[in-house]
């Protein structure tokens, strides 16, 4: 069967682009050479659309459209109203790594007096430098192709051998508001062996920002014996789209654990393989969506146990109000040398309004004969009988809905070790609750 690919104009759009950005992107040879074979691969594929199974659910033809001109470097006035919006989003206790339109601003950071073990690199100085750990996702994927060949800038965080970090490290991804552009970032995470740390990423918008458009990709590395508590704060403009994708790879004795909150953009979509290499390895995964008017958000996973006495676990919880669409993709893949794994899925939404939506496809593949597998889906409304008596206990009908949407996503939210970014977590639902009136 001969297979014609059927190009639109956004591949046009994006080659503008890309002939304006490459000039000046970051690393040569090997870097170079990747950006353009990544753009190959996205130019063939275009924006994806229905027709591609992973994005069955999420029809970015339709609903991005073009791809917007990078933005520029910020300016003085960029970094001002930056710097507005740190405060009005300050977590106590945390190291900052600030990004302005895909740029690192140094001024918004916190790089003095790293902790021992501790080092922390722009990407433009990592692939100048022709760090090739951060070409290392799959560009199959025509958005990661398209971060592959227009990445400028982002962390490089290392944390070496042994060291136990005391304060988290924070990488806010600030649009400061000026006219409609998009930022393509990359950030890589290694974990040294015997070594532990916290990674807080929040996706938010200065005040007076829009429609702008968020292309992140990150490479997470832990070593054996290692922990990674991460956690992913998406507050972006209700004009916003935020794409993002991950790569993890985990090692011996390594405990991953990531809890992602979505309440803000328009359209987001997180992608995130995690690669169980090591055995004895845990993984927990939790998500929350939080969505109203015609917000959507799609969370896609793959949990991939390729050694044997390894357990994962997927959580995924979804309140959906108005027209507002939640979508949640789980696959776990059990490789035939990965016997005795134990892993288990669950995912599950609350619906709203008649007009809300969710689309839930967990999915189990297995070649191995002695395994704990299991995965379950569910779609409900409130219950009438728990809402019925809370009100006749004297609590009006949207704080009785508050308490229970609150308790539905709380499991979640409370898999999030640190204290402090527990209460972020749960401040960011509660702004989403008053939101609803």
């Amino acid at each position: 069967m001969n297979i014609a690919v059927a190009k639109t104009e956004k591949a046009d759009v994006a080659g503008a682009n890309f002939a304006s950005v490459v000039a000046a992107a970051p690393g040569s040879g090997k870097v170079a050479d990747a950006r353009r074979e990544a753009f190959d691969n996205f130019q063939r594929i275009g924006l994806p659309h229905r027709r591609i199974e992973d994005w069955k659910y999420t029809d970015l033809r339709a609903s991005m459209r073009d791809v917007l001109p990078a933005a520029p470097a910020p300016d003085a006035a960029a970094l001002a109203r930056a710097e507005a919006a740190v405060k009005l989003h300050a977590i106590d206790g945390v190291r900052r790594l600030v990004l302005v339109d895909g740029a690192l601003a140094t001024s918004l950071s916190d790089l003095a007096a790293l902790e021992p073990g501790l080092s922390i690199r722009s990407l433009r100085a990592a692939l100048d430098a022709g760090d090739d750990r951060l070409l290392s996702l799959d560009t199959s994927n025509p958005m990661t192709a398209l971060n592959t060949a227009l990445m400028t800038d982002g962390v490089v965080i290392e944390v070496a051998d042994g060291a136990k970090l005391t304060k988290p490290l924070q990488i806010v991804h600030i649009a400061s508001g000026g006219a409609p552009a998009a930022m393509f970032t990359r950030s890589l995470v290694a974990i040294g062996k015997d070594s532990a740390a916290t990674v807080v990423e929040s996706y938010i918008a200065a005040e007076g920002a829009g429609l702008y458009q968020v292309h992140d990709a990150a490479v997470i590395t832990i070593g054996d014996g290692a922990r990674l508590d991460h956690v992913r704060l998406t507050e972006d403009s209700r004009e916003a789209f935020n794409i993002a994708a991950a790569e993890v790879r985990v090692g011996t004795h390594a405990h991953y654990n990531v809890v992602g909150i979505t309440t803000g953009g328009l359209v987001s979509r997180y992608s995130s393989t995690v690669t169980i290499a090591g055995e004895h390895a845990h993984v927990e995964t939790n998500g929350v969506n939080l969505l109203n008017g015609k917000q959507h958000a799609d969370t896609t996973l793959v949990m991939n146990h390729d050694v044997p006495h390894c357990v994962s676990r997927e959580g995924f919880r979804a309140v959906a109000d108005d027209r507002g669409h939640s979508v949640f993709q789980g696959r776990i893949n059990v490789r035939q040398p990965a016997q005795q794994t134990d892993a288990k899925m669950m995912t599950r939404a609350l619906l709203l309004s008649d007009d809300a939506e969710a689309d839930n496809k967990p999915e189990l593949e297995i070649f191995a004969d002695d395994v704990t597998c299991g995965h379950g889906a569910a779609i409900g409304a409130l219950d009438d009988q728990l809402l019925f008596y809370l009100r006749a206990r004297g609590l009006p009908e949207k704080e009785a809905e508050a308490l229970l949407i609150q308790a539905f996503v709380g499991e979640a939210i409370e898999a999030i070790a640190d204290d402090d970014l527990r209460a972020l977590a749960i401040a960011a639902a509660e702004r989403w609750l008053a939101a609803r009136g």
